[in-house]
């Protein structure tokens, strides 16, 4: 009789691996890799896009790898240096972004499912075993499994979360340039005070998140107030 590849794997023996390689580890001998990890980045802020990444490592644990962590845990320097050793050394990679209309318009959880649903089908192979950052996300085209405090845990899901925190970052600082004033490349549209008083002077742009109260707040009927990215830029 086959495995049943929709439920829990079977029961393996849990030997300690380096770095953050030991769940991957046991689902792989126990016939289910390979193991893709899915993070995000940006699910808080008010502003910008919400990025998902996924990302297929092979079983190898290579050295040039060993830092990886959660990505709130490093540094910048260290994202950025990890960033393209992870696209080079993966099986596979894939990102999505979201848009800030996206989110208002089916809302913040379900975008962030629908994104890990979009970034693991763009892994263009089907992975054994996907390991989600959090909760449990449906209609995955493979068994899955959600790690609490994942992308400090396995070292998929910290690959994944550096592919979508660099990405979105850039994003970020890249709409800085076109939308001057929210400070966009300090705080990534977070709310911090520097940009809540921002978005008080200049009024919600057309990368805030209406859904988000603190934005739909500020917005005078009729746009106004609505700052509009360059012609040039859209």
């Amino acid at each position: 009789m086959g495995q049943d590849r929709t439920s829990w794997p079977p029961r393996v023996v849990m030997r300690r691996a380096g770095g953050l390689r030991t769940l991957e580890a046991a689902l792989i001998r126990g016939g289910l890799g390979p193991v893709a990890g899915v993070d995000e980045a940006g699910r808080g802020p008010c502003a910008g896009p919400l990025v998902v990444a996924a990302c297929l490592l092979a079983p190898k644990a290579y050295d040039k790898l060993s830092g990886l962590d959660d990505s709130k845990k490093l540094t910048e320097a260290a994202r950025e240096e990890l960033f393209p050793v992870i696209q080079r050394l993966a099986l596979a990679w894939s990102v999505v972004v979201i848009p800030a209309w996206e989110i208002d318009s089916i809302g913040i959880h379900v975008a962030n499912i629908e994104g890990m649903r979009r970034a693991v089908v763009g892994l263009g192979a089907t992975p054994g075993y996907v390991l989600t950052d959090g909760f449990k996300v449906p209609g995955l085209p493979a068994p899955s499994l959600p790690v609490i405090g994942g992308d400090g845990t396995a070292a998929c899901i910290a690959a994944a979360s550096i592919l979508a925190k660099v990405t979105r970052d850039r994003m970020m600082v890249e709409l800085d340039g076109q939308l001057p004033g929210y400070g966009f490349a300090a705080h990534k549209g977070y709310n911090t005070p520097e940009h809540t008083a921002a978005l008080r002077q200049l009024g919600p742009s057309t990368e805030h998140r209406r859904s988000w109260r603190n934005v739909r707040e500020l917005e005078v009927p009729g746009g106004s107030r609505v700052a509009t990215r360059p012609a040039h830029a859209r």
